[in-house]
């Protein structure tokens, strides 16, 4: 039996301390690299992180030298840079062409609590409101709402894998640290989609 994933679930806070490492991980743009930051610091090599660390400043060209290897390597490299006290809420990864990223960034400030949504396109991909402001963390329902109300993620998997359901699901991963099930519920929302439009069987 499928867990019923509970949509008013709350994190308690966003802004909690972190390591330096971790925190400078968390300002890494590209997937990759941040993947592979991760997976040091998981495995306690924190002197090859360091030296990572040190280096993963990439210029512009470097990035496009890097796109040139293989597109994988593009994938979160062209979002806007956090903004001070922003935190990462939740990034969805696209297995496209160029690995597209879309993100929520998060920072406190005068009592309340400011998202915007930023895509590696100037914003060209987003629809909708792409910035609001809550006084306490979002439930897991209201935080889908507003992501995928900014960005339309079902759309997007409909337009690309028209009656692939199979297909569509294995296009998209969504991270958050916050929101442990988000990823299940996007899964959710594709197959509603779907569902509603007959595609589902085929």
């Amino acid at each position: 039996m499928t867990r019923k994933i509970d949509l008013n679930s709350r994190p308690q806070t966003y802004f909690r301390p972190q390591g330096i490492e971790q925190y400078l991980i968390s300002k890494v743009k590209g997937t990759v690299m941040r993947r592979m930051l991760q997976s040091l610091f998981d495995e306690g090599r924190h002197a090859e992180l360091r030296r990572l660390l040190d280096e993963v400043a990439f210029s512009e060209e470097d990035q496009r030298m890097l796109g040139r290897i293989h597109p994988v390597y593009m994938g979160g490299n062209y979002l806007p840079d956090a903004e001070d006290g922003e935190v990462e809420i939740a990034t969805v990864r696209l297995k496209s062409t160029t690995f597209d990223v879309t993100s929520v960034f998060a920072r406190a400030e005068d009592g309340m609590i400011h998202y915007r949504v930023v895509d590696e396109y100037g914003g060209d991909t987003l629809q909708g409101t792409s910035e609001t402001s809550t006084r306490e963390p979002m439930t897991l329902g209201e935080f889908a709402d507003f992501f995928l109300g900014a960005w339309p993620l079902v759309d997007v998997v409909e337009m690309n894998f028209v009656d692939d359901l199979e297909g569509g699901l294995g296009f998209f991963s969504a991270i958050s640290e916050f929101y442990p099930d988000l990823h299940s519920l996007f899964t959710e929302r594709v197959e509603e989609r779907f569902r509603e439009s007959g595609k589902d069987k085929a």
